[in-house]
């Protein structure tokens, strides 16, 4: 059964096609095989993207254990988290259609036989969904995971969030709770610097979460894809 992968690599017609590929280091067998894309959004500006060049060695090892051939690219990521609350916002949305259509340009351009993509927050994985579904290849979700919750020492006294479990909605909420009265500021910085104590999606029923959940109902996300805290062994 011929694979879409043959149209780059197969025949006489395509030897400079695979000169380029023996220029990156691949051998005869690795291009007989499927080729897998394996899209991963790392960064170092979203937390829930700064792991994520772990996921995405995880995923290569597997899909040559499978028998494939694993070529990774990158999709960029805004961290919605940062870019509230000033200009930066208005530049949200549109990357999920950069995402889908970066991702297509990719796969239809090196004709991918599959692909794994690497997402974690808001705009990024229904970006990778939408590219999904435009292009009806084999496709499986192996997202970041959730952030930890933080917690604030009971011992912090007089601080209202002290002793229990924080996330960045604790954040918001304390930043308008500062703005009445409620807490100082010194009390808002202790917060901030224990709400978020890790790497991850921000640890709330948010996008990010909600369409990590949303993969698994879909059947492309791996069982726990949307579940498993980002910074445990089982992820």
């Amino acid at each position: 059964m011929a694979k879409k992968s043959d149209n780059a690599v197969k025949g006489a017609a395509r030897a400079p096609h695979r000169s380029l590929f023996y220029a990156m280091g691949y051998t005869d067998e690795e291009l007989e095989r499927p080729i897998v894309g394996v899209c991963c959004a790392k960064n170092e500006i979203i937390p829930g993207h700064a792991e994520l060049d772990r996921i995405s060695e995880a995923v290569k090892a597997g899909v040559r254990m499978a028998g494939g051939t694993p070529v990774e690219f990158p999709a960029i990521g805004v961290c919605d988290g940062i870019a509230m609350g000033h200009e930066g916002m208005k530049y949200s949305l549109v990357t999920r259609e950069l995402i889908a259509d970066s991702v297509e340009c990719m796969a239809k351009a090196h004709q991918f036989d599959a692909l794994v993509m690497i997402p974690n927050c808001d705009k990024i994985v229904p970006g990778m969904l939408m590219a999904a579904a435009r292009l009806d290849l084999p496709t499986v979700f192996c997202s970041g995971g959730p952030m930890m919750p933080g917690h604030l020492p009971g011992h912090e006294e007089g601080n209202p969030y002290a002793d229990k479990n924080l996330s960045l909605t604790d954040m918001f909420e304390a930043v308008g709770g500062l703005a009445v009265g409620k807490i100082t500021e010194a009390q808002l910085k202790e917060l901030e610097h224990a709400a978020c104590p890790g790497c991850g999606a921000c640890s709330g029923m948010f996008t990010a979460n909600s369409m990590n959940c949303l993969t698994e109902v879909l059947g492309l996300g791996l069982p726990g894809n949307g579940t498993i805290p980002a910074v445990t062994g089982a992820r």
